[in-house]
């Protein structure tokens, strides 16, 4: 997948992206919102790197890729689609703490939604956060993401109050 907009280009991660994704992943928003991607190592990024470029090509999920900028070329994030089961997905997206407040995660979502929905062959994604990630809420409603649900939930396997939102096909991201 190659995905180019006016500020960003999404594409598959390689091996020498570990450092850069280790580097991304230590900021304290990560820490907080989504600590299960949080890599305290260059060696854990790159076993995670290695496993996302071994997802490329199918379908089952997690179809992970970074964001790079466009005028750089510096990796200042990601954005994903992985699986919930029962055929249902979710996106996910970080964006290193420096490069936040720019605008950036609602540009990638919007480009990515719909190309990742077309190639798991779903009409419908969900978006899951904290409930207190006003950032991430923000970006979801931007996207075209409807709320359906707030209020406590399982939130990597923990009870905490989560927000839920749906982006579905017919509605313009």
């Amino acid at each position: 997948m190659r995905i180019e907009t006016e500020r960003l280009v999404i594409t598959e991660f390689t091996p020498d992206m570990a450092q850069a994704v280790h580097d991304n992943s230590l900021d304290e928003d990560n820490r907080r919102f989504v600590p299960d991607e949080v890599f305290e190592t260059v060696e854990n990024a790159r076993e995670a790197v290695d496993f996302l470029m071994s997802k490329y090509g199918g379908t089952e999920g997690p179809l992970a890729y970074p964001l790079l900028t466009r005028d750089s070329g510096e990796n200042i994030g990601y954005v994903q689609l992985v699986p919930l089961g029962g055929g249902r997905w979710e996106i996910g997206y970080h964006i290193a703490k420096r490069h936040t407040g720019k605008g950036y995660a609602t540009e990638a979502v919007r480009a990515f939604l719909p190309a990742a929905a077309e190639i798991v062959g779903t009409d419908e994604v969900y978006g899951i956060c904290l409930g207190e990630n006003t950032a991430s809420r923000h970006v979801l409603r931007k996207c075209g993401f409807e709320p359906v649900y707030e209020g406590p939930g399982d939130y990597q396997g923990e009870k905490r109050e989560i927000f839920r939102s749906v982006w579905k096909r017919s509605q313009k991201g």
